[in-house]
């Protein structure tokens, strides 16, 4: 297999479509089951095995005999991409439960806080206003809505990456207008 993996990959790496097919039909089921005993989740497994593959296909030439086997370095792409969506839902977990916990901790007990959160909301409707369509669409369906980004792509009828970008540019967007600070 080993032997077939790295044959493949070069092929893949010059842009071998076919190569390509039967390079993921040789390490795709490996690649699953290794992100399935990561994530649990099946849905998410499929989608991160789905990127993974894509990202084989794209950097294939960057593989180097040198460092591994491409069957290791195949499933270490896959690990790698496996943990960082567990983090990422760690992370997302986090302040979803920060934010409900503060927004307990912080009555509305005085006018100022009243009208200073109406004044917020109304500009946040306002730099909404400054969205495409898709944008505000996907923004809203999993910020106020609480859908997943594949729950927005059906809702949608768009493809995942699409609403990924436009979700980066939208969020982007709300961020310039609202004149928020990021901090690294």
């Amino acid at each position: 297999m080993a032997d077939d993996t790295g044959v493949l990959l070069e092929a893949v790496a010059k842009g071998d479509e076919k190569a390509f097919g039967r390079l993921y039909d040789l390490v795709a089921p490996r690649v699953f089951g290794l992100i399935r005993r990561v994530l649990r989740d099946p849905s998410q497994s499929e989608e991160v095995a789905q990127e993974v593959l894509v990202e084989i296909w794209r950097s294939a030439a960057r593989f180097d005999p040198s460092r591994g086997t491409p069957t290791g370095w195949i499933l270490t792409i896959a690990h790698r991409r496996a943990v960082d969506r567990v983090r990422a839902e760690q992370a997302a977990a986090d302040r979803t439960r920060s934010v409900g916990a503060a927004s307990l901790d912080t009555p509305y007990d005085t006018v100022a806080d009243e009208v200073t959160g109406r004044l917020e909301r109304e500009q946040v409707r306002d730099c909404l206003d400054g969205l495409t369509e898709l944008q505000r669409q996907a923004v809203t369906l999993a910020y106020y809505r609480g859908h997943t980004y594949p729950q927005v792509s059906k809702l949608l009828n768009v493809p995942l990456p699409t609403v990924k970008t436009r979700m980066r540019d939208g969020l982007i967007r709300l961020r310039d207008c609202l004149d928020v600070e990021v901090t690294a």
